[in-house]
């Protein structure tokens, strides 16, 4: 059940992280760390989809530990960005709270996943 919240959230939030990159890009001229927040951004659900598809439960809990790796990469470039002032605070803050609302169920998930094995 959290592996389908956790696809979800990471799908939308995903979403938001193109329109972040589109809005660095466009409006404030910003073509590094607006490049990384959007792969490392974009990987978590594409890493949480490919869990979903894993072939034994050891792979499972790997694909979304990597998941989870890419979930603290991308909460590092949005403080940075907040933190360089090229995203207001607000902003910012709202991202890293979803970020971190996802690292919590990706967590979740594994733990229950070790417990289970």
């Amino acid at each position: 059940m959290k592996e389908k919240v956790a696809n979800q959230k990471s799908y939308a939030f995903a979403l938001r992280i193109i329109k972040l990159y589109s809005f660095l890009r466009d409006e404030q001229k910003e073509y590094v760390l607006s490049k990384q927040v959007l792969r490392s951004g974009t990987a978590i659900g594409a890493l949480i989809r490919e869990a979903e598809q894993a072939e034994s439960r050891p792979d499972f809990i790997h694909k979304l530990a990597i998941a989870n790796k890419e979930a603290s990469e991308t909460h590092y470039w949005l403080s940075l960005l907040r933190d360089s002032k090229l995203l207001e605070d607000r902003l910012a803050n709202s991202f890293l709270i979803d970020c971190e609302e996802i690292q919590k169920l990706l967590i979740a998930s594994i733990k229950t996943s070790k417990m289970k094995r």
